[in-house]
């Protein structure tokens, strides 16, 4: 991915070093292992659940000093404050022709702990988006577990991580995730997770939507960089974390999509580069 020597984004707080040792919490819903937890949980809009479990087990989050990404910072985290930069011109573009004003999302790079506005932040969650304080949280040592355990690799996969979290900020602007959690005490769980895949899918087009845009604007691709954000959207489906956890499948459980689903939409959204054509609560085929 071409993104080198390119604007930084104003929006992103590095709180990282501040967040202290790692602590055990326990693991619930028949899922084995943190690892199948992080890709479990990976990209989940509505985190308020498995972060309040956090803070059971382990209590208040430390507070940690924040300060503004550079270009003297570190490799990596000047690449997730480029990606955010691109995601801003991109979906500021995007609302404006359709006559809305885009609130840019800030993120909030962490180690281990941190507080946000839905709860203690825990490393072990993966990335996800917070729409009480519209901010993405990551702990870029998540990269690394991506790669050394699901061999998935690539800045653009690290990209399509970033993307996917703010295609949920968008949801939230558009008030498409507040309209899913109202139902949620209305619904049975199998139903609700129903929902809750259409809301994932949708944030994965929206996903390729930004990748479809921010090539035209920046030539940002290389070749190779849509095979990665595919084998990433690939390693994080329902049915392959499932099988890798439990070795079966079990559909009813899934609330974020199949490796298959999450491919195509995704796709779709590159492909198209039409924010119409992501409906995915009304497609006849996920």
């Amino acid at each position: 991915m071409r993104w080198q020597n390119r604007r930084l984004s104003d929006n992103v707080e590095d709180r990282r070093g501040g967040g202290g040792g790692m602590r055990t919490i326990g693991i619930g819903g028949g899922i084995g292992g943190i690892i199948i937890v992080v890709l479990a949980l990976l990209f989940n809009q509505d985190p308020q659940q498995a972060l309040q479990s956090v803070q059971q087990g382990s209590g208040n989050a430390p507070q940690s000093e924040s300060r503004t990404v550079t270009s003297n910072s570190d490799e990596i985290s000047r690449f997730a404050s480029t990606v955010l930069a691109d995601t801003e011109d991109v979906w500021g573009e995007l609302f404006s022709q359709m006559n809305r004003n885009y609130k840019d999302p800030g993120m909030v790079l962490y180690t281990d702990y941190d507080q946000s506005g839905c709860g203690a932040a825990q490393s072990a969650m993966g990335p996800f988006y917070c729409p009480a304080d519209e901010k993405v949280y990551l702990d870029l040592n998540f990269f690394t577990e991506m790669e050394q355990r699901f061999k998935v690799a690539g800045d653009f996969a690290m990209a399509y991580v970033i993307a996917h979290e703010v295609g949920h900020h968008v949801q939230n602007l558009l008030g498409t995730s507040r309209k899913v959690q109202a139902m949620r005490a209305q619904l049975s769980e199998r139903e609700y997770n129903k929902l809750s895949v259409m809301l994932e899918l949708q944030a994965d087009f929206l996903a390729g939507v930004w990748a479809h845009h921010a090539q035209k604007k920046h030539n940002i691709l290389e070749p190779g960089d849509i095979e990665e954000a595919l084998n990433a959207a690939s390693a994080v489906g329902d049915d392959a974390l499932q099988k890798a956890a439990q070795g079966h499948v079990v559909p009813d459980a899934f609330t974020h999509g199949t490796s298959e689903q999450r491919v195509r939409w995704f796709k779709k959204g590159f492909e198209t580069g039409d924010i119409k054509q992501g409906d995915t609560f009304n497609a006849p085929d996920l």
